[in-house]
């Protein structure tokens, strides 16, 4: 049995994405009213979305104390499993949220036999939650949540990462990238959620950066992004 299958797991994960889904649920459809009626495409959306991010990421973030914006079921079981096959040992994750996806990588790091996950979350009300939704799956001991701006909390992650979760504030995702490079070694996963930046997407998709990319049919349509790191 794998720690997914762990009742205390599964009920807990079970619980936050039936929260996460009552919570968000408004979200999405104003996003889809607003598109509606003001007949601008998705891509202009997020566009001004990320120059409103790269004025002002935090007051950004803020607005959003509240909403989960959590990985759906199979992305989380998509980064156990990458995470298993990839032995992680030392696991990066920009954008705690509420911990949903903290929990599908303390998994893998249980079953490869240990290790350690750090998150870095800008909210403390959000860190707060994590840290409790952590604790109830069973993971407190394999996971550093690092509260505040994670272009602080995370320069120094202690050695090499084998899996990077970038899951935060869009306009932050390459600063938070380069910011770990020195910790990436060929063979390190880079996993980027809603990676909608085009600065982002255009330096992991270019080789002489020393990464492969490539989007994910996972979720289609949340731009997410399957990098590793080749030199």
């Amino acid at each position: 049995m794998n720690s997914l299958e762990n009742v205390r797991v599964s009920r807990t994960l079970e619980t936050l994405h039936q929260a996460a889904d009552a919570t968000d649920r408004d979200l999405m459809a104003d996003v889809m009213s607003e598109l509606d009626a003001s007949g601008e495409t998705l891509d202009t959306v997020i566009a001004k979305l990320l120059a409103d991010e790269k004025a002002d990421y935090a007051k950004v973030y803020r607005d959003q104390a509240e909403r989960f914006l959590a990985v759906s079921p199979s992305y989380g079981h998509f980064l156990y499993t990458i995470a298993r096959a990839r032995n992680a040992r030392r696991i990066v994750e920009f954008g705690t949220s509420m911990g949903i996806s903290t929990i599908y990588l303390a998994a893998a790091l249980r079953d490869n036999g240990g290790g350690q996950l750090i998150g870095s979350e800008l909210q403390p009300s959000k860190a707060g939650r994590a840290r409790a939704n952590i604790e109830v799956a069973g993971f407190s001991d394999l996971v550093d949540i690092r509260e505040g701006d994670a272009l602080e909390t995370l320069a120094d992650v202690g050695g090499d990462i084998d899996v990077l979760l970038i899951d935060g504030a869009f306009s932050l995702y390459l600063p938070v990238l380069k910011l770990l490079e020195p910790f990436l070694v060929p063979g390190s996963v880079i996993l980027g959620e809603n990676a909608f930046d085009t600065d982002y997407l255009d330096y992991v998709r270019n080789p002489d950066n020393g990464y492969v990319s490539q989007p994910l049919a996972i979720d289609e349509g949340r731009g997410n992004e399957f990098t590793v790191r080749v030199r």
